[in-house]
């Protein structure tokens, strides 16, 4: 086998246009299929590392050990000073357990926590707890006034009575503390704990933190500033630091258990990687579950962490960013390689006479298709080479499995049509005179056609069946590639379809046209009917423009899914959590907020997260909202939130409307609300209850009703709407906890997986855009050699050169319309099939999938984008050929 140099050389020069579209194709997928799914993997990362800052104590790993029995000779307990000692051991046994998994985590904290303690002698419930911190790095502390706390005896290993007086301690406390309780060095504090059993805590200093952003400080933070709301609503803990010499007297001022000896880890989210994150939770669980097993009493290591469930919602949605990133790559795979079969024909079609005279003048197939090869590999090879090379820069790596069918479809497109047409042109067979050959040989030919298309029906089928039973998350089980692949191919199979409307509706415009008077008419539509039949340009452009229509769908339901999942979760412009109070305190705040300037509707609720609700013989615990139905009706109807339905008279129990996660409580249920030392309270089921506050179970009863049924009604929650709910909700909190929806929705739209979703969709719906475009411009460069042929000819007849140009336009315009009405219509179709287990509500923050919202600007784009195409190409196609002469033309047959 020889390959004839000159023409491989010849061919590249005269046809450097195509080819140099098709790099250009294969390069922009090359950069967007290569970098997309590294970037979302250093976005997952990303995201974990925001997920464990965020999730704070909860992404603790704490390790827990009993402390060694204290008995003395006496009957007593015996001051242990080696107490600090105990914890030195426990950290380092914990970290030789951990081995290599240490360097995902910041040095441990030796940590230990008293039992809640009531401080006395205020109108303002306030809670204190006694902490000894041990890090790294100290915590260092500077102190203002006395010093820090000393033994609370003079023998270190003192004895002291079981039912003695309560054994003093000393603890220092932060300059804060000190200003807010009016403390000074000496000073005793009136405290008890929850048995009001009074405890003897003495002040021994008043400190400053010499860095408060050490990290042991992160452990305690009540012990620097008083924390609001962490012992229950409303009740603001503080704090007093023990020493190394005070914190055996705290063991002795409480029972043998009630001191904690803790040494806890925080990861280190500098360096933790989702890999880093699941191996390290993966160890913790097997530490958790093996804990305690074979060791002795006092040295038993307790492993408690709830890092693997923070990991375990991070992972459902980064499982589902990438799913749905594969769907978006399946649609801009499809219509690359679609485009690039295009180029290919474009290109065939331009070379189909050097083909057949090669052929004829000897040239064999394996040549001509060594020679094709070769070039679309070296095409092919660079074009890809600077797309990986981009991606590289931007991602800093490169998902190789993209790649793949985009440059096959590229390197073999080409070649496989060139020899196609080779065989073609030197091939003896010809058409048979016989017509039931002629028909056996059509039907063979329709036989094969409707072959692929059912092949690709049955694929899109199946797709989408896998996608709608397992979800499109890999945790269901089997590969995410048939589902992630099902709203490309479903558009695919209708653009099938439409492939097979276009040659009727373009035949029954021909017929119209023939009974008409007007000439043109007629040649536009027979130009028309005679280009339907091409498979290539309807099945890219239709594809397109549908797959397009879905990015941008996807794009604009996960926005409007953020701000619904915001209104859900706040229920409201503005929502205050109020501690427990008097009614009139309440309703105090309430008149202060309904005066506030840019403040429409203010509606007080008492909200229980968890009623004991009973169903039957089952208990079923809910989200319990006892409201002012009339008042909340109002404040819904002047939000986005679903309207509240009426509350209809109960058969002698409280009317109530329910939502049920599961659907097994529904109208016509009977629930029961538990009382103590009394009758429990009935409620009747009559309607469906709105989702608040992003609960599954919610059971809504109107404030009037539960007061007649003899409860007591105390408001713990405030909704504000209007332009100036969020400043007047600060303004007046007080101690409530408030939550401004659009602080929650700011959050969840920076999300590192939702802002790279809504950016991957964009780019993706632009980029299925600009191919659509890019493979009009290949179908009407296909046919323009012959549509101009033809119009140059019937110039001759007398055909002037504006109504060329109407002609032309009247064969284009078919296709630009099939895709302008048929792709976004596809698009819209498949969004609402498939969207609903793509499990969007996982990075929106809703209970339930989001509704579809159609894209209607871009929608309009699309529709207006390939009519324009129409009006573009037409007159450049004609500025090209405006010199060539009707002789040329009739002489040599081309235009």
């Amino acid at each position: 086998m020889n390959l004839h140099w000159p023409s491989v050389r010849g061919r590249a020069r005269a046809d450097a246009g195509p080819l140099t579209l098709s790099a250009v194709v294969v390069a922009v997928v090359a950069v967007l299929a290569g970098s997309v799914p590294v970037l979302l993997r250093s976005t997952a990362d990303e995201a974990v590392r925001q997920a464990v800052s965020v999730a704070g104590d909860d992404a603790d790993v704490k390790v827990e050990a009993r402390w060694e029995y204290d008995d003395g000779s006496s009957g007593g307990r015996v001051r242990s000073p080696r107490s600090t000692e105990a914890l030195d051991e426990l950290r380092d046994r914990s970290l030789d357990q951990l081995g290599s998994l240490r360097d995902s985590l910041l040095p441990p904290i030796e940590f230990t926590d008293s039992p809640y303690l009531k401080l006395l002698n205020n109108t303002e419930p306030r809670s204190f707890r006694l902490n000894y911190l041990a890090g790294a790095t100290g915590p260092a502390v500077t102190w203002l006034s006395g010093g820090a706390p000393k033994p609370a005896a003079e023998q270190p290993d003192v004895e002291a009575p079981w039912n003695g007086p309560p054994w003093p301690v000393q603890v220092g406390v932060s300059e804060k503390t000190a200003t807010r309780l009016g403390l000074r060095a000496g000073d005793r504090l009136t405290i008890e704990d929850e048995q009001r059993n009074p405890k003897d805590v003495r002040v021994s200093g008043v400190f400053r933190a010499t860095d408060p952003a050490d990290p042991a400080w992160q452990v305690a933070p009540w012990l620097l500033d008083p924390a609001p709301g962490m012992d229950g609503a409303g009740n603001t803990r503080y704090g007093g630091l023990l020493s190394a010499e005070s914190l055996p007297d705290a063991r002795l001022a409480f029972g043998l258990d009630e001191i904690s000896k803790t040494v806890r880890f925080r990861p280190d989210p500098a360096v933790l990687t989702l890999d880093t994150a699941e191996q390290l939770a993966a160890t913790v669980v097997a530490l958790k579950a093996s804990s305690g097993s074979s060791a002795s009493r006092g040295y038993a290591s307790q492993w408690a962490t709830q890092l693997d469930a923070v990991l375990h919602d991070v992972r459902d949605e980064i499982d589902a960013a990438q799913a749905q990133a594969s769907v978006l790559l399946a649609a801009v795979s499809v219509v690359a390689v679609l485009i690039l079969l295009l180029a290919a024909d474009l290109l065939v079609a331009r070379r189909s006479a050097a083909l057949a005279v090669a052929r004829q003048r000897g040239a064999s197939l394996i040549a001509l298709g060594a020679e094709l090869l070769l070039e679309s590999v070296l095409v092919t090879a660079g074009a890809a080479a600077l797309g990986v090379l981009l991606a590289a820069l931007v991602a800093g790596g490169v998902a190789w499995g993209w790649l793949l069918p985009v440059c096959l479809a590229a390197v073999l497109a080409g070649p496989a049509f060139g020899l196609v047409v080779a065989y073609r042109a030197t091939r003896d067979r010809r058409v048979p005179a016989n017509r039931s050959a002629r028909k056996w040989a059509g039907r063979t030919a329709a036989l094969r056609r409707l072959t692929g298309e059912a092949t690709v029906l049955a694929a899109a089928v199946t797709a989408v069946t896998v996608l709608h039973q397992r979800g499109v998350l890999p945790s269901a089980g089997g590969t995410v590639l048939l589902p992630a692949a099902a709203p490309a191919l479903g558009v695919l199979t209708g653009a099938l379809v439409l492939l097979r409307v276009l040659p009727a509706l373009t035949g029954l415009r021909l017929r119209q046209a023939l009974r008409s008077t007007r000439p043109l008419a007629v040649f536009g539509a027979a130009r028309a009917a005679y280009v339907a039949a091409r498979a290539l340009p309807v099945l890219a452009l239709v594809s397109a423009a549908g797959l397009a229509t879905f990015a941008l769908t996807v794009s604009t339901t996960v926005d409007r899914g953020l701000t619904d999942g915001a209104w859900r979760t706040v229920g409201a412009d503005a929502r205050l959590d109020l501690s427990p109070r008097k009614a009139s305190a309440t309703d105090e705040m309430v008149r202060k907020l309904v005066g506030a300037a840019g403040v429409r509707h203010v509606v007080a609720a008492q909200v229980i997260d968890v009623a004991p609700l009973v169903v039957g013989d089952a208990s079923r615990p809910s989200r319990l909202v006892v409201v002012d139905s009339a008042a909340y009706r109002t404040l819904l109807a002047d939000t986005p939130l679903t309207a509240l339905p009426p509350l209809p008279a109960g058969s002698g129990a409280v009317p109530a409307l329910v939502r049920s996660g599961d659907g097994k409580v529904g109208v016509g249920s009977q629930l029961k609300l538990p009382r103590d030392g009394a009758p429990p309270v009935s409620f009747d089921a009559v309607g469906v209850a709105p989702a608040i506050g992003g609960g599954e179970d919610v059971v809504l009863v109107d404030a009037a009703a539960m007061t007649a049924a003899g409860v007591t009604v105390v408001p713990n929650t405030i909704w504000v709407t209007g332009p100036g709910a969020a400043q007047a909700a600060k303004a007046a909190a007080g101690d409530a906890l408030v939550e401004i929806r659009t602080d929650v929705e700011r959050a969840r739209r920076d999300a590192p997986l939702v802002t790279g979703l809504i950016r991957l969709a964009w780019a993706s719906a632009g980029t299925l855009l600009a191919l659509g475009l890019l493979g009009f411009a290949l179908g009407a460069a296909a046919g323009a050699p012959e549509r101009w042929q033809t119009l140059s000819r019937l110039r001759t007849l007398g055909l002037r050169t504006r109504e060329a140009r109407r002609v032309a336009t009247a064969e284009l315009l078919p296709l630009a319309l099939l895709a302008a009405a048929g792709g976004p219509l596809l698009g819209a179709g498949l969004a609402w099939l498939t969207l609903g287990p793509l499990a969007l509500r996982l990075l929106t923050g809703q209970p339930d999938d989001p509704a579809l919202i159609l894209p209607w600007a871009g929608l309009a784009l699309i529709v207006l984008a390939f009519p324009v195409m129409v009006t573009l190409v037409v007159p450049a196609e004609a500025a090209t050929r405006r010199r060539r002469r009707l002789s040329e033309v009739l002489r040599v047959g081309g235009a």
